[in-house]
């Protein structure tokens, strides 16, 4: 079958996916604050008047004000659209000025969302400050698909802690640590997630945060042979694929990624 300028139509599953369909596919628009949560001194939630419903968990929606360039941020949920951000730059700190009743512009979904591993039953969510803000979309995600997911969340203090009353209103167990021992169990997130591993209570690891925690998970995976999804943060000028400014390990991650599979070897 071949469109009206005479090209052959590649199959849905088939089909690059550069540009997502629907009102957000093209160009930023406009959704109203309905709230603010403010988790902790650099790190606010919002809640949009506006909903993503194709939109899966690991993906990643571009945000604009005026006066500023656009930066990605995950999706901490889909319906109504919700954004974990912390304040680290310019955009981040003026959006963090902004409150209920004055808007944000948002295009996306964009990139490779994480999926169900097939015969996995124990996910371990691992999530690393900031990069908590997805886990309880995902474990919904899994919940409904009958997996029995755990969380791991880690910070280096007690007020770096966030998402875990979310998770736990899930149902979802959910182990803290913290470098500095101020809240759960000290030290690096890491270190219970390789002793689950260890006694055969999980079978595939998904992790958010810093590259240095995503490496070593990579390195847990491997040892223990279990399958990792893993979501990589990059600066991103475009989203589909075209200024190469999110290249990681050969990848593009606003398109072949931000979540990978670990390659077991």
């Amino acid at each position: 079958m071949s469109s009206p300028g005479g090209r052959p139509h590649l199959p849905v599953e088939c089909a690059p996916r550069l540009r997502p369909g629907g009102p957000f596919g093209l160009l930023p628009r406009p959704l109203t604050i309905r709230d603010v949560r403010r988790e902790n001194s650099r790190t606010a939630t919002f809640v949009l008047d506006g909903e993503l419903p194709e939109a899966k968990p690991g993906q990643f929606v571009m945000v604009w004000l005026p006066g500023h360039e656009e930066a990605p941020f995950s999706l901490a949920y889909h319906c109504p659209v919700t954004l974990t951000i912390a304040a680290v730059g310019p955009l981040t700190r003026a959006i963090h000025g902004l409150g209920p009743g004055e808007a944000l512009w948002l295009r996306g979904p964009y990139g490779r969302p994480f999926g169900v591993e097939p015969e996995t039953e124990r996910p371990l969510l691992v999530g690393g400050g900031y990069g908590v803000a997805p886990l309880a979309f995902l474990a919904e995600h899994l919940l409904a698909a009958g997996r029995r997911p755990a969380a791991f969340v880690g910070g280096r203090t007690a007020e770096d802690i966030i998402g875990v009353a979310r998770l736990e209103d899930l149902g979802v167990p959910v182990v803290v640590t913290t470098e500095d021992g101020s809240r759960g169990e000290a030290g690096l997130v890491t270190q219970p997630v390789g002793r689950f591993l260890a006694r055969g209570e999980g079978d595939v690891l998904y992790g958010v945060g810093p590259h240095g925690m995503l490496y070593a998970l990579a390195r847990l995976a491997r040892a223990h042979g279990v399958p990792a999804q893993l979501s990589w943060e990059a600066y991103m000028g475009c989203a589909v694929g075209l200024c190469g400014m999110c290249e990681h390990d050969g990848a593009l991650l606003c398109v072949e990624g931000p979540v990978r599979h670990v390659i077991l070897e």
